[in-house]
């Protein structure tokens, strides 16, 4: 028997009907190092609730799944030694073999809406790699956007990815994509893609909104709503010098023979590098940028669910 424990506060917050927003763990068990890890996970956490909403970081740990973290699970997941990165393909196998992992943002997003929270906040998605048409190397985090009723915000795709087909992938499979507040579509350290964003929203409320009509049409299938939230313009590292630190890093890991899933850790790390620390500053604002727009819209969204229940027009 598979064990899922939801924490306390999480459980809680949606037996109340209040806001909760779930976060991935492979920020805090692939991301960086202990004990920095640890703190960047607390300080995205505490954003959370500064802003209205209760955080969910989700996980395995020995085989349990856990929505939500208490400060010895946090502090055991930092530490651990070679954990897993664990997408929908894995998931149960860690539970099953009692083993531990940080969740990708496909695992995050089945695990989210096993527990009913709706929003989730992020880094960047996985979306279609370089080179895709000869290794059809394509994250799984496209396909779960298809499927789960999630709303994840992010700072767009990794732009080591194929920003491109990554829109083309979403558009074929109906994720809407909403820039939040500007026209193109964001390029994860940059502000700017150069790519026109399909649908454009300008308050939390109004992503609420949307996110409230679409659950009205859940009777016709739907998956996933993507909020591509750019990075705060005082910590961006713009396109023009971003693009050339990825082609290098690209070039190096091709020579290199980085393949599956190895080339993601592999790339940040080598771009990390070659730019002395300022990608990883950048990552940290985009992710603390993302859950701060979440909590917001979490709270809206559960401020609009509350009124509808108690007979309100919204």
């Amino acid at each position: 028997m598979i064990a899922i424990q939801i924490s306390p506060d999480v459980a809680e917050a949606l037996a109340d009907g209040n806001a909760v927003v779930a976060l991935e763990s492979t920020i805090i068990t692939h991301g960086m190092p202990y004990p920095d890890n640890l703190a960047m996970a607390r300080s995205v956490e505490a954003i959370i609730r500064e802003n209205g909403a209760v955080p969910a970081t989700i996980a395995v740990i020995d085989g349990t799944l856990h929505v939500g973290l208490d400060e010895t699970q946090a502090e055991k997941l930092a530490q651990a030694q070679a954990p897993l990165k664990l997408s929908r393909a894995d998931l149960a196998f860690a539970m099953a073999q009692r083993l531990t992992g940080g969740t990708t943002v496909a695992a995050t997003m089945m695990a989210a809406h096993k527990a009913g929270i709706a929003v989730f906040a992020t880094g960047g998605i996985g979306g279609v790699h370089r080179g895709a048409e000869e290794s059809f190397d394509i994250s799984a985090d496209l396909g779960e956007l298809a499927r789960t009723p999630v709303t994840v915000v992010c700072a767009g795709a990794k732009a080591i990815l194929d920003v491109p087909k990554t829109l083309e992938v979403l558009e074929t499979h109906g994720v809407p994509v909403i820039a939040y507040r500007q026209d193109d579509f964001p390029a994860f350290w940059s502000r700017e893609s150069g790519l026109a964003a399909p649908l454009r929203l300008d308050d939390p409320e109004e992503i609420a909104g949307f996110m409230a009509a679409r659950r009205e049409l859940a009777g016709f299938g739907h998956g996933g709503v993507l909020i591509a939230n750019p990075v705060p313009e005082a910590d961006e590292i713009p396109a023009g010098e971003m693009n050339a630190v990825i082609e290098q890093a690209v070039t190096e890991a091709t020579k290199a023979g980085v393949a599956g899933k190895a080339v993601t850790p592999w790339l940040l790390q080598r771009i990390l590098d070659i730019t002395e620390g300022r990608s990883l500053k950048t990552n940290i604002a985009l992710v603390e940028s993302n859950a701060r727009l979440a909590a917001r819209i979490a709270a809206d969204f559960a401020g609009n669910s509350r009124k509808k229940s108690i007979g309100f027009m919204v």
